[in-house]
């Protein structure tokens, strides 16, 4: 398994750095080690926009005071530019150029030596636009650089206390529209009620579809079989549609990653 001893001291080797923090399993432990090593030398920076679920920036904030890394939420303008919100396949490239450009002021301005992005192993497989933006950045992804996988980040994630060791894969709601689907802010908040109200039920993963009045809910498999309890089934329904849905409908096939990419997934 990669060492994380090894990522503390390659980051030590540049001496300062920026990290491109979510709050997520990948970048919480990118956070950590950057703090690790360079103590007020490592700045994490959360772009906040409506592609952010309130819930995950809270998470975010909260996570950044308890590892002790210096924390600065910057607004992104993603959601102003028609590039991003014509949704096509450079959705992605497009918002993190927005990203990356923050950044890169910002490390600018503090005389930081690198940015840094959570990108591992396993992301290499999958259809990421955003990985582009970071090439033209100039961002470097050291769990690529080290070999670190998902197993890897989640095991030292674990092994150090953090409590998003085992927290479920969390896209931006953007990624809740189908491909070629417009993107609104409107909707945007909609899917966030709509995931608040998934998420509080239990759910181990899940994901709200959008498809104008319709919200697709995905729930693992395996659990579908909860919302036989017609408690539960209501609560899902008036939750859901209270977040502005005017029809509500579970997916069948269950949760999938990436499925409102119809070119990756063969479905819409």
């Amino acid at each position: 398994m990669a060492d994380y001893d090894a990522l503390l001291e390659w980051f030590r080797d540049r001496g300062s750095a920026l990290v491109a923090y979510s709050g997520g399993v990948d970048s919480t432990l990118l956070a950590k080690a950057a703090h690790d090593a360079l103590g007020d030398r490592a700045l994490a920076v959360t772009a906040v926009s409506a592609s952010l679920a309130p819930a995950e920036l809270d998470e975010a904030s909260e996570l950044a005071t308890r590892i002790g890394i210096t924390h600065r939420l910057e607004t992104s303008q993603e959601t102003a530019l028609p590039q991003y919100l014509v949704n096509d396949g450079d959705r992605c490239y497009h918002c993190k150029t927005e990203l990356y450009g923050i950044c890169g002021r910002i490390a600018s301005e503090r005389g930081l030596a690198v940015i840094v992005n959570g990108l591992n192993t396993d992301d290499l497989s999958d259809h990421r636009p955003g990985n582009r933006a970071a090439d033209e950045a100039g961002v470097r992804s050291p769990f690529v650089e080290l070999g670190f996988d998902k197993a890897a980040i989640r095991s030292h994630s674990r092994r150090l206390g953090l409590p998003t060791a085992d927290k479920p894969e969390l896209a931006c709601l953007a990624s809740r529209f189908p491909t070629g689907t417009p993107i609104t802010v409107t909707g945007l908040e909609r899917v966030a009620a709509a995931e608040e109200i998934v998420a509080g039920l239990g759910f181990s993963q899940y994901r709200v579809r959008f498809h104008g009045d319709l919200a697709r809910i995905e729930v693992p498999a395996a659990e579908i079989g909860r919302l036989a309890d017609d408690e539960l089934r209501r609560q899902l329904l008036d939750g859901v549609r209270g977040a502005g849905f005017r029809f509500v409908t579970v997916d069948l096939a269950g949760y999938a990653r990436g499925s409102s990419n119809p070119l990756a997934m063969g479905r819409v």
